[in-house]
C-alpha cells in the first residue's frame, strides 16, 4: 500500500481499492481531486507478466489492465462513493475501450481485496443495472487483485505535468470537467 508523502497528515487507518476506467491518466487524474483520497498511483493488474512495461502492456497480450490504486481515509469517503465517481467518469458498458482506447488493458474493473469490497462492488453494479442508468449492461469486471505493479515514473501524475500535452487536454480534462461538475461537493479544496 502506497503511503501518502507527509505521514504526519495521514489518517489512522486508510483503505485501498484498484479501478480500471480506460486509461489511467484520466483516472488517475479524476481521483487526485478527489476529498478523502489519500494517495493515487497509476499502474497494471489482473495479467500473468510480472511487472510488465508499459509498452507489453500496450501490446494487449499480457492480460494486465491500466488500473490506478487508490488509498482512501473511509472517515472521508466510503467505498459506495468512490463507486459511484467511477461509474459516472467512465463507460462501464463498453467491452475493452474507452473511447478511442481500445484493447483488453482499456476494460472497465474493480479489483477487491476482499469479500466486503466485491459486496459493495456488486451491490453498486446491480442497483446500476435496476436503474438502467445506461442503454447497454454494465460489463465491469470485479475480481480479486493479483499481479499488480506500480506504472513506470513518468506515468504518475501524468495530467497534472502535462496538462497541455494533446491527449490530456482533449481526453483527460474534459473527464476531469465532467467530475467536478457532476461531484462539486466532493473535490478536493
Amino acid at each position: 500500500m502506497s503511503t501518502p508523502s507527509s505521514p504526519s497528515s495521514a489518517p489512522a487507518s486508510t483503505e485501498t481499492i484498484v479501478l480500471g476506467g480506460g486509461c489511467f491518466w484520466c483516472t488517475e487524474a479524476v481521483f487526485d481531486r478527489v476529498r478523502g483520497i489519500v494517495d493515487v498511483e497509476s499502474g497494471y493488474s489482473n495479467g500473468e507478466t510480472i511487472n510488465p512495461s508499459y509498452e507489453q502492456v500496450c501490446t494487449g497480450r499480457t492480460g494486465h489492465n491500466e488500473v490506478v490504486k487508490l488509498v482512501f481515509d473511509p472517515t472521508q469517503i466510503s467505498l459506495r462513493e468512490i463507486f459511484e465517481i467511477f461509474f459516472v467518469v467512465h463507460d462501464p458498458t463498453t467491452l475493452n475501450r474507452q473511447g478511442n482506447d481500445v484493447g483488453t488493458q482499456y476494460r472497465s474493473g474493480i479489483y477487491v481485496l476482499d469479500d466486503a469490497q466485491k459486496q459493495v462492488a456488486d451491490t453498486v453494479i446491480r442497483e446500476i443495472a435496476e436503474s438502467k442508468t445506461y442503454r447497454s449492461p454494465v460489463v465491469t469486471e470485479v475480481l480479486p487483485l493479483a499481479n499488480y505493479s506500480a506504472a513506470e515514473a513518468y506515468h504518475q501524475d501524468y495530467f497534472a505535468n502535462h496538462p497541455n500535452q494533446g491527449y490530456c487536454a482533449f481526453v483527460v480534462g474534459p473527464k476531469v470537467e465532467k467530475f467536478q461538475k457532476t461531484f462539486a461537493a466532493r473535490v478536493k479544496d
